[in-house]
């Protein structure tokens, strides 16, 4: 059975970089961005959560490694 789009699940229209206890669920123990395969999220969505994740990281706000 596929997995549902966590953000389509939850009505959630914009993926904000802010929003870190979001962003932390689809991310590995190392830190690492997960695969659309384990996500369950559509393109658009994978796409927009990678720039978000990855604006988060420049601004600080997630690691980009986990020790």
């Amino acid at each position: 059975m596929k997995k549902q789009d966590y953000f389509n699940q939850n009505n959630i229209k914009f993926i904000d970089y802010k929003d870190t206890e979001i962003l932390v669920k689809f991310l590995n123990p190392h830190a690492r961005i997960l695969n659309r395969r384990k996500t369950g999220l559509t393109a658009k969505n994978q796409r927009a959560l990678a720039n978000s994740i990855k604006r988060a990281r420049f601004m600080g706000l997630l690691p980009y490694v986990a020790h």
